[in-house]
């Protein structure tokens, strides 16, 4: 067995002289208590220095990472032949087993084994003196961090999230420092703060105006618009505020130089702060500004954190709050956070702000990913979904029907809406029938059963019918008489209506034929047990009536 050990002056290969030992790990530590005693476990088989510092730094980053180097790899082919190599990380025996086919072993005697090694590396190894060894040990240390540190992707997230950061102090600090100094100078001059509304031009006025008696003989056309500086001047002559010292007036001059030295330095921070952007995220800026590009990437910590996040939560990054409350309560969630305050939500009505800021996030997190992770520096990709989103907001507010997104619909046709048409094709059908409340009745069937079948209906329905005769008895009028009837025009309706014999009812026969007809069902019902002749003879009758 083969032990690979890593020092700060390069790689040892030691050959471990007796296996047995390693089973016992609670003596194997007793084993190096003395050199001596150390050279009876391991013995050096080979070493490899390192030529440079460069060269020990790039090792060292590559074992960071379970990856073996040139070298390394190298060293070993020349010395490990056949044999198991014991190594210190069981992720970079994996990769040295996958490369070069070396059986590599990984357990808890491995490592009391190294620890055994390291506390007699300097009489293990001939030529390392312990005084040499400190020295590199430390140099190595100091080249891996400022490697670590120069190459670290956050490392230019920071000076974004620093900036913004401060940037949002200094508003909340210069909203106060200005508030107060209107509320200070207020007593001396009240009407100033409704004539001037900006807080910097404020306390450029009061700074040069100082008393108000003095504003009647100073310029302020550096300053203020010419009506405005006409209306401060006549309120100045009629103000109703208190007399104030002359040290009152100097510490509210004094507050008003802070005012604008802090608006100065904003001004310069935020130069600083879209350059910055525009360098290190061009396509998050150009969609949703340099503001709220560097606001998501100090809310997500960092530019490629930002990156591993889907649209969705780039949606409503800085609304968790009211996530979680919406979540809890049922209600419906937010539809944007950070991201309203870009400039194309603020463009969009209120009923597609939704809409607009899921597009809008979606395409910010290509943005950012294509900052983070890819080759170029420019924003074209930024641009060209601006444009998109432009013309979507545009289709959506009914100004244009782009093509956007990559449709290629046009304006879609308006028909007008036909209920006798067809879906599939153009032909018209015919409308509806009307109902026909004559097919309900039930008296054609009634009137074509014999006597013996009326027997044997139910006698509820039999009882029904009567009550509908004496109804439309009581319905007919007493003076019209039969022959009456039959000259009015009634009697055409009944010609036409032949057909069917509950419609003839319905006009009303003579009560005479009434009862004729009832005669000679009963006779012929009486025959008809005999002489089934006669009910064929009756029946064509009916049929020609």
């Amino acid at each position: 067995m083969l032990l690979l050990f890593e020092t700060p002056a390069g790689f040892a290969l030691f050959k471990v002289l007796d296996e047995g030992k390693l089973s016992k790990v609670e003596d194997l530590g007793k084993e190096f208590a003395s050199p001596d005693s150390a050279r009876k476990v391991v013995k050096l088989k080979a070493f490899s220095k390192f030529e440079n510092t460069a060269e020990a730094l790039s090792a060292a980053t590559l074992l960071i990472d379970s990856k073996p180097s040139k070298g390394l790899r190298k060293f070993l082919r020349s010395h490990c032949d056949g044999d198991i190599l014991a190594v210190a990380d069981s992720k970079l025996g994996n990769t040295i087993k996958e490369k070069l086919q070396i059986e590599c072993v990984h357990n808890n005697s491995v490592m009391e084994l190294m620890r055994g090694v390291r506390s007699q590396l300097t009489e293990l190894i001939l030529g390392l003196a312990a005084q040499d060894m400190a020295p590199m040990s430390l140099g190595l240390s100091h080249s891996l961090s400022r490697y670590k540190l120069k190459f670290s992707p956050d490392k230019v997230d920071t000076m974004i999230i620093q900036a913004i950061s401060l940037l949002d102090d200094l508003d909340k600090e210069l909203n106060t420092y200005a508030m107060r100094v209107r509320e200070w100078y207020g007593w001396h001059f009240p009407e100033l703060a409704k004539i001037v509304l900006d807080n910097i031009l404020y306390a450029k006025s009061v700074k040069l105006m100082g008393y108000r008696s003095n504003a009647a003989k100073l310029d302020f056309s550096e300053i203020l618009p010419e009506e405005v500086e006409t209306e401060l001047k006549e309120a100045a002559v009629i103000s109703m505020g208190t007399e104030v010292s002359d040290l009152d007036l100097e510490n509210i001059k004094d507050l008003c130089n802070q005012v604008l030295s802090l608006s100065e330095y904003r001004a310069q921070l935020y130069d600083y702060l879209k350059s910055r952007m525009n360098t290190i995220a061009p396509n998050v800026t150009a969609l949703v500004g340099e503001l709220v590009g560097a606001r998501l990437i100090a809310h997500g910590g960092s530019l490629l954190n930002l990156a591993k996040q889907p649209g969705s939560t780039v949606q409503i990054l800085g609304a968790e709050k009211a996530l979680f409350r919406a979540l809890k309560t049922k209600h419906a969630t937010p539809k944007y956070g950070l991201i309203y305050h870009a400039s194309l939500i603020g463009q969009a009505a209120p009923k597609h702000k939704g809409k607009i800021s899921r597009s809008l996030a979606a395409k910010a997190a290509l943005a950012i990913r294509c900052d983070a992770l890819g080759d170029g520096e420019d924003n074209t990709m930024g641009l060209e979904n601006r444009v998109k989103l432009e013309a979507r907001l545009r289709s959506l507010e009914g100004k244009e029907l782009s093509r956007s997104a990559g449709s290629i619909k046009g304006k879609p046709k308006i028909e007008f809406y036909d209920k006798d048409k067809k879906k599939g094709s153009g032909g018209m059908i015919t409308p509806a029938k009307t109902y026909n409340p004559a097919a309900d009745s039930i008296l054609a069937l009634t009137e074509s059963l014999s006597k013996g079948d009326k027997e044997e209906a139910e006698p509820e329905v039999v009882e029904e019918e009567r009550k509908k005769k004496k109804k439309k008895k009581r319905t007919q009028p007493e003076d019209a008489l039969p022959g009456a009837v039959e000259a009015e025009p009634a009697k055409k309706e009944k010609k036409k209506k032949r057909k069917h014999t509950e419609e003839a009812d319905e006009d009303g026969c003579d009560s005479s034929e009434k009862k004729k007809k009832k005669k000679r069902k009963h006779a012929e019902t009486e025959d008809g047990g005999d002489d089934t002749s006669a009910k064929k003879k009756d029946k064509k009758k009916k049929s020609e009536d």
